[in-house]
């Protein structure tokens, strides 16, 4: 006689879990991973809102990988806006940029969000993620003296 763990459902040779598929998934999916908030820095989120579906879908599917402490397809460090800066490509009909940083251990920052026009990001953008790294780095740090 083959023995089986306490509530386990025997159904001919194969053994089941109580329950459906549904909520095992649920249960492993939610309390095994732990998923890290997602900040938007300044415009970042209306700028992601502002791109067309299909890129708007990619960045968010891109970014819930990277809460789950996984890497999109597609990214690269982005040490000339700061360290712990990384950028995700969105490969569209047209390309797009998510700079983010994962730094903190309270969550993931969305420092800009942009569609790349020319084949090396400007100036500008890349200026603008650092400023708001900077304002951000200030920000924690006097939560941290607060604290």
């Amino acid at each position: 006689m083959e023995r089986r763990p306490s509530g386990w459902v025997t159904d001919g040779p194969v053994a089941h879990l109580p329950g459906s598929i549904d909520t095992i998934y649920n249960y492993l999916y939610t309390s095994l991973v732990s998923e890290k908030s997602i900040f938007w820095v300044g415009s970042s989120l209306d700028d992601v809102r502002s791109f067309p579906v299909d890129a708007r879908r990619l960045a968010g599917h891109y970014l819930h990988l990277v809460q789950q402490g996984l890497e999109p397809p597609d990214w690269k460090p982005m040490a000339s806006v700061g360290r712990g800066v990384y950028e995700i490509r969105i490969h569209t009909h047209v390309e797009h940029r998510v700079f983010y940083l994962v730094k903190f251990s309270k969550g993931i920052y969305v420092l800009h969000v942009f569609q790349k026009k020319t084949r090396t990001t400007s100036a500008s953008d890349i200026d603008l993620a650092r400023r708001r790294l900077k304002q951000l780095v200030g920000e924690r740090g006097s939560q941290r003296d607060q604290g």
